[in-house]
């Protein structure tokens, strides 16, 4: 096979991995035939991948990605990937394999670029890398930051903790010398640098345990509480296929309507998803929230009535 260049051999990776995940169960003449179709990667038409080198690619894609294909010799020496429910679990692995996958597919064929549309992140294209690089080397960060509602921007250094995407922004969770952890938007940064001092991770720092209490980026003082909704059939199919909060469970269901629970700490996130749901959702409990949602639709309704 002819020599590839890195990020066609990267591509390939990918390829191989998504192939055999998205198959469960698949022989080594199956994956020869669909890499004699893809015409983006296999440049050069070969007839099959060899042997040394598919198994090179293999133990390429298990140091990357940690992705364990193994043969299963009793199902006619069929390939599959060991450990998928652990990478189904894992979410960053698993978006970063369907990107890349889906990147390659519209790459090897150039007419669907225009019938498949993906919603733009801009925030991500300047300091996404920067930050997670800064992540790895436990590098302190200079941040110039102009916030929503100041009247001019900061420099201050800052320890990136993790990032987050969240309704087409990335967001950042860092440490300054004079705050405790705060969540900070990429494209409200207006300049990064790397200093030459590094920092130490917190021993108990978890960012899923960290955002665990609450919906969205908005990490609010506060305790969970429990919240109860009531939704019309039609919003209920939503909410199962898409959970506002993993706390998310249904105690009710019937022809008409469905109730959900959720335990957690209301913050502004969590209000702004009840409020997508407009007149198909109706707070039960707390009473306080009830009634802030009552106070909201009035107001909205006066708005029409002026």
């Amino acid at each position: 096979m002819s020599k590839l260049n890195s990020g066609l051999l990267f591509r390939s990776y990918v390829w191989l991995a998504d192939t055999i995940y998205s198959a469960g169960h698949i022989t080594r003449e199956e994956i020869d035939r669909k890499w004699c179709q893809n015409t983006t990667l296999n440049h050069h038409n070969e007839s099959r991948i060899p042997e040394r080198t598919f198994h090179n690619w293999k133990a390429a894609i298990q140091d990357m990605f940690g992705i364990n294909i193994e043969c299963d010799r009793s199902r006619g020496r069929s390939y599959y990937i060991a450990n998928a429910d652990e990478m189904e679990k894992d979410g960053i692995r698993a978006w970063m394999l369907n990107t890349f996958a889906v990147n390659n597919l519209i790459s090897d064929s150039h007419d669907l670029k225009r019938q498949i549309l993906f919603e733009k992140i801009p925030s991500g294209q300047r300091f996404l890398t920067p930050i997670i690089e800064a992540m790895r080397d436990k590098v302190v960060l200079q941040m110039t930051y102009h916030g929503f509602g100041k009247d001019h921007s900061t420099t201050f250094n800052v320890k990136p903790y993790c990032v987050k995407v969240y309704r087409q922004r990335w967001y950042m969770l860092g440490k300054s010398d004079l705050s405790h952890p705060l969540i900070y938007a990429l494209d409200r940064i207006e300049d990064l640098e790397k200093t030459e001092d590094h920092y130490r991770l917190p021993a108990n720092f978890d960012a899923d345990s960290f955002f665990a209490p609450f919906v969205g980026v908005s990490a609010v003082d506060g305790k969970r509480e429990y919240i109860t909704i009531k939704v019309d059939r039609q919003q209920a199919n939503y909410l199962r296929t898409l959970p506002i909060h993993e706390s998310q469970r249904e105690t009710e269901s019937n022809e008409d309507y469905s109730v959900f629970r959720y335990f957690l700490v209301i913050n502004y996130e969590f209000i702004q998803e009840l409020r997508t749901h407009g007149a198909a959702l109706k707070v039960l409990e707390p009473q306080w929230l009830a009634d802030q949602m009552k106070d909201e639709a009035e107001q909205i309704t006066a708005l029409y009535t002026e």
